[in-house]
């Protein structure tokens, strides 16, 4: 198939540039003036893709068509938040404007529609397009729905390899680079937060980069960033980890394997979280970011991702084999996912008892101390000069001796401390309990649903703190959690839904 190019943008009458204070979120965004004076109205089409160019530097952008002069004047090409800062030109620069020729993979995700597989090199030139922002985010959409649909063995460790090809690849001097990753899906486990520093307290690298929330109420990156700055650059994370051995960062912000962070844009509003986009999200990640050993914690429960125990398996095996082609030393463990790890639900929240762990106050969240010292051991097994299974050993001496809290603080301080002071939402309800008796069951997904509508992680403030865990003895009126949220509008649906449904079974004793 053959394609007439479009106009060089450089070679078109030139606009003046305009910063647009939207933020787009990872989609790169263009306006122009319908009444543009240096182009014809009909050559471009709103929502369609365009090329911005000036003196060599090209970025593609989605194109919104703008009618109030008050906006934009007609000689001007605005660039939303994302779109500016990726070309860095000072305002009222000169740059040229075209129309973008369709990306040619797109003919392998339709391929993929009706029913075709994908041959490596499509794999690969759907996920530099999809990095270089040559899709829109319908067509981002319609790859992940395809995925979704079947991807074979072979497909996801194409789609890993090529994602961890794109963007930065970082390298490490020493010979075990060490890394954990939990698949997610129970809510309040920020168990990596615990591991990071114990891990760290030990000797052993563990450079944590970590995404944002996709469906969860929170993620580690989320969290971390209630106590300290996580966008560092690659220069940056690198210094505080040869300096302290850890880190805990947000990936997206060094670039490794951004194609996934674009990916994730869409997988969330979607609710897409399959298990073979999963593994090739993780293990590209991790990849990228030079790991050479990771733990892999699978949380098996009844409303968690994994809800049996094949599931888990299946999903084990995956891992492995990807990460044995990869070069990935994999270890896989499956932990209890039947209820929340800790009691918090929310960024602050959970940073509120990730940080009581590692103080080792007296009223700290059990299940997450014992998770964390049970991922951590096995980490520190990695250490060729610790075997035997002595790491669970090493794990809680450095817990309880306090050096793992007083890695914690060295890694937040060389990050850099928040510098806002994160505050619980005031806008709080309490669920009750609607009769005495033995809380039997705890519905992970649907507090976690709660805690998302009530604003969390958008809201550092906004979650759920937990009372009651499984196993309590309650009576009738009895707190079980309570609500916080810092806007009406989503104080209001999170207790509607707590309302219909309090997420807790309880059984007469």
């Amino acid at each position: 198939m053959t394609t007439t190019p479009f106009p060089s943008p450089s070679a078109r009458p030139l606009l003046k540039l305009r910063r647009v204070g939207i933020d787009s979120y990872r989609e790169n965004v263009a306006f122009l003036a319908r009444t543009c004076i240096r182009h014809r109205p009909e050559e471009f089409q709103a929502l369609g893709k365009v090329e911005i160019a000036h003196d060599g530097r090209l970025i593609l952008a989605v194109l919104n068509i703008v009618d109030d002069a008050r906006i934009l004047a007609d000689d001007e090409l605005g660039l939303a938040e994302q779109a500016f800062a990726q070309l860095g030109l000072p305002e009222g620069s000169p740059v040229g404007i075209a129309q973008a020729a369709r990306p040619a993979s797109l003919e392998a995700v339709r391929g993929k529609i009706l029913g075709r597989g994908f041959e490596p090199s499509e794999i690969e030139a759907i996920v530099r397009d999809i990095a270089g922002h040559r899709y829109s985010k319908m067509e981002i959409a319609a790859f992940l729905i395809a995925s979704a649909r079947f991807l074979t063995t072979e497909e996801v460790l194409g789609l890993t390899r090529a994602m961890a090809a794109v963007g930065t690849r970082l390298e490490w001097a020493e010979p075990v680079i060490a890394d954990k990753h939990s698949i997610g899906g129970i809510p309040g486990d920020r168990s990596s937060m615990v591991v990071v520093p114990i891990v760290a307290a030990h000797g052993l690298p563990i450079p944590k980069t970590s995404s944002r929330a996709i469906t969860s109420p929170a993620g580690t990156a989320d969290t971390m960033e209630v106590l300290a700055r996580v966008d560092l650059g690659v220069a940056e994370m690198r210094a505080v980890v040869e300096r302290e051995r850890g880190c805990l960062v947000w990936g997206g912000h060094v670039n490794l394997s951004p194609a996934d962070d674009v990916l994730i844009s869409v997988e969330r509003p979607l609710g897409i979280d399959t298990r073979e986009q999963m593994v090739a999200s993780i293990l590209s990640k991790k990849l990228a970011a030079g790991s050479t050993h990771l733990l892999i914690d699978i949380p098996l429960g009844p409303t968690a991702k994994v809800r049996n125990r094949n599931e888990a398996i299946a999903l084990r095996k995956l891992f492995e084999y990807i990460g044995d082609q990869v070069g990935l030393a994999i270890d896989v463990a499956v932990t209890d996912g039947t209820q929340p790890i800790g009691r918090g639900i929310g960024p602050v929240l959970e940073a509120r008892d990730v940080m009581a762990v590692l103080r080792g106050d007296a009223n700290a969240p059990d299940a997450l101390r014992r998770k964390a010292l049970l991922l951590a051991g096995r980490i520190i097994e990695f250490d060729p000069a610790l075997r035997g299974g002595r790491g669970a050993a090493r794990a809680q001496e450095l817990l309880e001796t306090g050096q793992a809290l007083a890695a914690m603080e060295r890694i937040i301080d060389a990050q850099g401390r928040a510098a806002g002071n994160h505050r619980l939402g005031d806008l709080t309800y309490e669920a009750s309990a609607p009769a005495d008796g033995i809380v039997e069951a705890m519905d992970c997904y649907r507090l976690a649903r709660i805690a998302r509508l009530a604003g969390a992680p958008m809201d550092k403030g906004a979650g759920i703190d937990l009372f009651c865990k499984l196993g309590d003895r309650v009576r009738a009126g009895q707190p079980l959690y309570r609500i916080h949220a810092c806007v009406p509008a989503d104080f209001r649906f999170a207790t509607d839904l707590a309302g219909e449904d309090s997420g807790y079974r309880i059984t007469a004793a």
